[in-house]
């Protein structure tokens, strides 16, 4: 786990730095500098959007008593991809952008179930203390 953070904290910083200085070689810095901007916001209010859809389609779900757990689930995909869209960058922006896309953020979501069953048949998580 130690080494997942240091790769995540030092490789994905460096690689950022690689692409923005290399794009500034080819547009120049303003509109390298105007592109990140412009990826931020555009992403934040696409985070916004969807966020304010999934708590509407929450409510819904639990005005008719139906529990929403898949929504909840984009709940949380959502707000890792607003958090994602916070870091400057170019890696950083499309991959909270794919993360909200829902037919992308649909195939992260299958994984993460496949995830949390695999660790629940391993015993990783204990299921049973949250019925």
């Amino acid at each position: 786990m130690l080494f997942r953070l240091f790769l995540c904290f030092t490789l994905i910083p460096v690689a950022e730095l690689y692409i923005l200085i290399h794009l500034g070689g080819i547009i120049g810095g303003l509109n390298t500098v105007i592109l990140v901007i412009l990826t931020g916001f555009i992403g934040a209010y696409l985070a916004r959007m969807e966020g304010l859809n999934t708590m509407i389609k929450v409510r819904q779900n639990l005005n008719q008593g139906l529990m929403p757990a898949e929504d909840l689930l984009d709940a949380f995909i959502i707000l890792i991809a607003g958090l994602v869209l916070i870091t400057p960058g170019l890696l950083t922006d499309t991959a909270g952008l794919l993360l909200l896309w829902p037919p992308s953020r649909n195939k992260f979501k299958r994984i993460l179930r496949k995830k949390f069953d695999e660790m629940a048949a391993n015993g990783s998580i204990n299921i049973t203390r949250f019925h």
